[in-house]
């Protein structure tokens, strides 16, 4: 029987349970009538059980047995009473483990195998850290400011640490995400020209090559978007920047080195081009992990920029969160974050104190040498297969790079590559992005892999490229060792079936 090829519900069987426990001798009673206070509010009245709010209600301060919020629900003597059964699964304590632990093993993670997913850097993430965290875990958002001393210590640190690490000036840790982090970087740039009251820079410009989130963020902020070009060896082409230059450009958007991999040499030049416009530059920090201690994102001349404490600093991620992504800014924007830089809901605390500990934990000296582990860790692995991977730039690559599919493909597509590989216990990369390339396939290693996993992903991948080849229908059908195979991702998509039918 494998507990994961059904539902918690298809387990269960009436009248089974989980426990036994002797009768304790006290009879069941029904709930006191004044365990149900109405509380006055705007437009209408809401009731408490305790301390807990449990619905909305009519205006008379009674319940309102028409509130979806109730539906089930019948009120007596001012008491909430169920009417409805609660459909519940009925389940042994074995098959209650058993069914989650074996759902847990069908997720792919950093603690489960290799995940060389290309611009999200999935570095393994120090248990040390969780053990940090635990320490905190009885916080609440709304205890006085005098308690969390401690708190406010590690948001003042944090803010030293990232500065000194990015060259920026100051950091606000309100922004729980990456693109959260954009948005709220790009709304300080339009914040700065309005405040100067130079309101006509409503042009962002973005790469061909960016992150997809820059544009979307650009838009969200109310801004138009202005695609400069790539050279063919995949650098911001500076002439035709250029003319996209004027009293209309809030800023550039940019990550360094770029969604290729590779360091953008005229950074210097498009600064300068850039703040004689007028224009500020956005640093999109999800890249910044081949840096760490050796470029400054504010030494290359940004204003503003997030980070992905989540990546680069060595936090959980995936699945939408959590996340972190604080904002820095240079000197001149210092003013614009004149909101507490710590509250109770600032920002995902969790995810920064796991970053501090990584920071204390790696030290000055130490944090020097993930940025030169991570290039060389990419490099190797690029060296090794670009004899059967096909590789448009050949230039030097700093934390991750991207192939155009196999060499020789034989039918075999980057997607066919990318399941086949879930066979053999390796997580895909990226691939079709960023866009230049029509079989796009990124690779980022990062620095915590060993020589030894980068040998065996080298292997394997030899080996695809081969198979490819030799029997091309199996890579055309992988993965074949998956709880799930194939699906088909676009009915999946415009289809979704999001209710159980029994």
């Amino acid at each position: 029987m494998r507990y994961y090829d059904k539902l918690i519900f298809e387990l269960s069987k009436p009248g089974r349970i989980g426990f036994s426990l002797p009768h304790a001798g006290c009879p069941w009673t029904a709930a006191p009538a004044g365990a149900c206070r109405p509380r006055q509010g705007s437009g209408g009245t809401t009731s408490v059980v305790g301390s807990e709010e449990i619905g909305e209600f009519c205006d008379s301060g009674k319940f309102s047995d028409s509130c979806d919020s109730l539906r089930g629900w019948r009120s007596r003597d001012g008491v909430l009473w169920r009417e409805s059964k609660l459909e519940l699964p009925e389940v042994s304590e074995p098959d209650v483990v058993r069914h989650y632990t074996n759902l847990s093993q069908m997720n792919f993670g950093v603690d489960t195998g290799f995940y060389p997913l290309g611009s999200c850097t999935m570095k393994y993430n120090p248990k040390i850290n969780e053990e940090v965290v635990a320490q905190f875990n009885g916080l609440h958002p709304l205890q006085p400011a005098r308690t969390v001393e401690g708190v406010k210590a590690i948001y003042d640190f944090m803010d030293k640490a990232l500065a000194e690490i990015t060259g920026m000036k100051h950091f606000t840790f309100l922004p729980c995400a990456g693109a959260h982090g954009e948005l709220t970087g790009l709304m300080l740039m339009r914040e700065y020209h309005f405040r100067r009251g130079d309101l006509a820079r409503t042009k962002v410009i973005v790469p061909d090559s960016a992150h997809g989130t820059n544009p979307a963020s650009a838009a969200v902020c109310g801004l138009d978007i202005v695609v400069v070009k790539s050279r063919p060896d995949g650098l911001v082409d500076v002439e035709d920047l250029k003319p996209l230059l004027g009293p209309d450009v809030a800023g550039i958007m940019m990550t360094n080195p770029n969604t290729l991999g590779l360091f953008e040499r005229d950074i210097k030049e498009i600064a300068e081009l850039v703040h004689a416009c007028g224009g500020l530059l956005y640093y999109d920090g999800a890249n910044m992990n081949p840096l760490l201690g050796v470029v400054r994102p504010g030494d290359m001349g940004f204003d503003i920029m997030h980070l992905n404490l989540h990546k680069t600093f060595s936090t959980p991620h995936g699945g939408g969160g959590p996340g972190s992504g604080p904002v820095g800014v240079a000197e001149a924007l210092v003013p614009l974050l004149d909101v507490p830089r710590t509250s109770g809901f600032h920002g995902n605390f969790g995810i920064i104190l796991r970053a501090c500990a990584y920071i204390l934990m790696l030290g000055r000296e130490n944090i020097k040498m993930a940025g030169p582990l991570a290039t060389l860790s990419a490099n190797y692995i690029k060296e090794s297969l670009k004899d059967c991977y096909k590789l448009p730039i050949q230039a030097v690559c700093k934390h991750e790079f991207v192939f155009d599919g196999l060499a020789e493909p034989n039918g075999v597509t980057t997607l066919d590559v990318a399941k086949r590989l879930l066979d053999y216990g390796f997580h895909a990369p990226t691939i079709y992005f960023p866009l230049l390339f029509h079989q796009a396939l990124m690779v980022e290693p990062t620095e915590t892999e060993s020589l030894e996993t980068l040998d065996a992903f080298i292997d394997v991948m030899r080996k695809i490229a081969q198979e490819a080849l030799q029997d091309p229908e199996l890579l055309h059908s992988a993965p074949h060792n998956t709880p799930i195979g194939r699906p088909d991702e676009t009915t999946a998509a415009r289809q979704p079936i999001l209710k159980y039918q029994n």
